[in-house]
């Protein structure tokens, strides 16, 4: 929000998170008053103030640094990018996490969804889509949906898509981030199949997961999928960091998968 006060954005995320200002004052342990004057910039909120208050509207590290700036002061959270020297640890557990997962395919994403690393197993299933779609930096979203990407061989389509769109739509109401928006909206007008006759039933899973079912080179694949982050990021890099790892949801999968491990490593 350009020119935006530490008011106007405390009416934003308030809104967002569907709190009163009365609700968020006796969250933040302070009077309604006192919130008031802030919104209305009759009170300049101290640096304590601020951050208590993003806290309580739990803001990304992201969102709570342009607060702090636009209250005027310093940002607390670092944002270095992952090829930054003092990101190697960080480096080394994210890699390590991923090649621990094979022969399951795993990957890094950022917060817009751009690929940053993955094991050996994943470039196998990626096989037969549109090379620009693999140029860097790579949209995992948009190589999933792209109609020349992998969705020709999801074989649950409709059902998977439904599932991306709803991540992302809860991903953007959690972050307002306007690049995740327009990804939305892009991703929306991409073909969207009618749903086949056994993408409604979950099976054995019953609703509590959503199987990626994909047709590969060595037979149909049925994959489960799990997301890890950092559990107290001090860096904002980290912060929106994500690690998606898949699982085989049968037998004939994880035969499959152990194949095609064994040609990547």
């Amino acid at each position: 929000m350009s020119g935006a006060t530490i008011g106007d954005l405390l009416r934003e995320w308030r809104a967002r998170r569907h709190l009163s200002q009365l609700a968020l004052a006796t969250e933040a342990d302070i009077s309604q008053r006192h919130l008031s004057c802030i919104e209305s910039g009759k009170a300049a909120p101290s640096r304590e103030m601020v951050l208590r208050l993003a806290g309580r509207l739990d803001l990304p590290l992201r969102e709570r640094n342009a607060m702090l700036v636009t209250a005027g002061f310093a940002p607390l959270y670092a944002e270095r990018p992952l090829d930054h020297p003092a990101m190697a640890p960080a480096r080394r557990a994210v890699q390590a996490v991923l090649q621990a997962h094979e022969p399951w395919p795993a990957l890094a994403v950022d917060r817009h969804w751009q690929l940053v690393a993955a094991n050996r197993v994943l470039p196998a299933l990626l096989a037969g889509a549109k090379p620009g779609l693999l140029a860097p930096p790579v949209n995992v979203l948009r190589l999933s949906l792209h109609p020349q990407g992998l969705a020709p061989r999801i074989l649950n389509l409709a059902q998977w898509r439904a599932h991306l769109l709803e991540r992302l739509r809860l991903q953007i109401l959690a972050t307002g981030d306007a690049v995740l928006v327009e990804l939305l909206k892009e991703l929306q007008d991409y073909p969207a199949p009618a749903p086949q006759a056994d993408e409604a039933d979950t099976g054995a899973w019953g609703g509590i997961a959503v199987p990626l079912r994909l047709a590969t080179s060595v037979g149909p694949m049925s994959l489960l999928s799990t997301t890890t982050v950092f559990g107290t990021p001090r860096d904002v890099t980290l912060a929106e960091l994500a690690l998606e790892a898949f699982y085989p949801a049968d037998e004939a999968t994880a035969e499959r998968l152990r194949g095609l491990a064994s040609n990547s490593m």
